[in-house]
């Protein structure tokens, strides 16, 4: 990212406080809600993956570990349970999705940028119809649970933008009190493959961009648990409507962009 210019900083910082907002208000999508608007930046999705996927880390280990602390708490006074992670469900989700994981992986460090991107786009298309139609990925049957978390564990290796399917699975299976804290140990997880492959085949960390868009994320996270209980309380049918609508000219743009 060393050619850029100035505005171009400013807008990646502040697609990554946007980022930040998204993951710790909505609980996951701050990957598949930024990836196409920085692609429009740089067309290169392996330069912004380490970055996100170290994102991702940082603050699922810092928001499950908060919320531990409050549930630890609480347990004491009231006697209860202290875990707020489903391990059992999180184990069965994990040996369905490693494989296909491994696989995206393969593809993302083995296929042109340009096309990586254009079918990055092609996957944000197929979320951003589903909410703006308010169609959102539901699973009712043990066939279609593996199907999205196959396809979200292939999505999550080539691009870290599976939530949608996957959280579509584990909010069937898994209490809504653990859902949230269960979704950020998978995301970590996930994550860790991910970025142990990157180190293997050698790609760049972008070690140095840390340093200022780790601050940028860390104010999204901080007003995005400010507004989390309200946003999880809220009707959110309009703000996924108008975020469909966009995604959806942004990712189109991005493709004729790629053909062009």
């Amino acid at each position: 990212m060393a050619d850029l210019q100035l505005y171009q900083y400013v807008l990646i910082g502040l697609l990554f406080i946007w980022s930040g907002f998204i993951r710790s208000g909505l609980g996951f999508g701050g990957s598949v809600l930024t990836l196409p608007f920085l692609l429009l930046i740089i067309d290169d999705p392996l330069v912004f993956l380490p970055l996100i996927g170290v994102h991702l880390m940082v603050f699922s280990l810092l928001i499950t570990w908060q919320s531990q602390r409050r549930t630890q708490r609480a347990a004491v006074e009231y006697q209860q349970s202290a875990s707020t992670i489903d391990w059992r469900y999180l184990r069965y989700a994990m040996m369905i999705m490693i494989i296909p994981k491994m696989i995206g992986i393969l593809g993302l460090l083995t296929l042109p940028g340009p096309l990586m991107s254009g079918i990055i786009y092609l996957i944000v298309i197929a979320y951003a119809i589903s909410y703006a139609f308010n169609r959102p990925f539901k699973s009712n049957s043990r066939g279609l649970d593996i199907l999205f978390l196959v396809l979200g564990g292939y999505v999550s290796g080539t691009s870290l933008i599976g939530a949608p399917l996957i959280a579509a699975v584990f909010a069937a299976h898994v209490s809504r009190e653990k859902l949230r804290d269960t979704l950020f140990v998978l995301w970590f997880i996930l994550v860790l493959i991910k970025l142990g492959s990157f180190v293997i085949a050698g790609v760049d960390l972008q070690l140095i961009h840390h340093l200022w868009l780790l601050p940028c994320a860390y104010i999204g996270h901080l007003f995005g648990q400010q507004v989390h209980n309200k946003l999880m309380s809220a009707d959110t049918r309009v703000f996924y409507r108008v975020l469909g609508t966009v995604l959806i000219l942004v990712s189109s743009l991005g493709l004729v962009r790629i053909m062009m």
